[in-house]
């Protein structure tokens, strides 16, 4: 490495963190101060720290009720998919020949379709079955959404486990395919469920547009429609916005942190694979 090399690395390395950093400054101190505190002086830290405007997000702005829809939504959607993305990959991985491939492909061809384009069909079923403005319609409608991409993640690492552990495990223990699925394929693939629950946590946890078309209630919302009160047409209340973006990331921050090491695992499983 040259001499330039050795002084532009680390002044880049700078920059980019300036750039990531100053805005999440810029919202965090935000949130403890006034509307022209905050104008004043965005990037100073809070003169004199308030929590009214957590305070006011919560309980005025209703992000309270809002966080629980979103938790229910989101934990419903997860697991759901989780579950029934599992079993199917494990049937395509285990069903041999061109079938198993065929299922497999028809399971992620969701993934070639936006899903802006179902949007109409979508709400036309889920309004005749009844299910729109509802919180059990929005964990259906996040589920069958995110299933290609649960599908594809595990139908994966579940075509690596070795063929010769169902043998041994047919053979020796009489395992069924149900009892194989869940003493052997599950146990092997954990780091995967935990990659795989990130990604639709992350997804399910931060939707606006499923919301959007499907809540018409004040009581139904979840945390992100619930943020859009928060921008009126002609003036904006950044510090309560800011309040409910950090309320809204915190979630996030906190599985990731939780799950960091099943997470990297499960991303590094496939280099690592003989």
């Amino acid at each position: 490495m040259n001499r330039t090399a050795k002084v532009t690395r680390p002044l880049l390395m700078a920059v980019a963190a300036c750039v990531v950093v100053l805005p999440l400054l810029v919202v965090v101190f935000g949130t403890f101060k006034t509307l022209p505190e905050l104008f004043d002086a965005p990037l100073a830290p809070p003169s004199s720290p308030t929590l009214d405007n957590y305070r006011a997000a919560v309980e005025d702005g209703g992000l309270g009720a809002a966080f629980v829809n979103s938790a229910i939504v989101t934990a419903g959607a997860v697991l759901l998919t989780l579950v029934v993305a599992s079993l199917a990959a494990f049937f395509c991985a285990r069903t041999p020949g061109r079938v198993g491939w065929a299922v497999f492909g028809v399971l992620v061809a969701g993934l070639a379709v936006p899903a802006q384009a179902a949007i109409v069909p979508q709400y036309v079923l889920f309004d005749r079955l009844g299910l729109t403005d509802s919180l059990v319609g929005l964990v259906l409608v996040n589920t069958v959404t995110t299933l290609p991409t649960a599908v594809f993640i595990l139908g994966g690492f579940l075509r690596t486990v070795p063929e010769e552990l169902y043998e041994a495990a047919e053979l020796d223990g009489g395992a069924s395919p149900l009892r194989a699925f869940r003493s052997l394929a599950l146990p092997l693939i954990r780091p995967a469920l935990a990659t795989t629950g990130i990604f639709l946590f992350v997804m399910d946890w931060n939707d606006l547009l499923y919301p959007l078309l499907f809540v018409r209630s004040q009581e139904n919302r979840t945390l992100p429609l619930a943020l859009l009160d928060f921008q009126g047409e002609f003036l904006t209340r950044y510090p309560l916005l800011f309040a409910g973006v950090v309320i809204a990331s915190a979630p996030v921050v906190v599985v990731y942190v939780l799950l960091q090491r099943q997470f990297v695992a499960g991303l590094t499983a496939g280099a690592v694979r003989g």
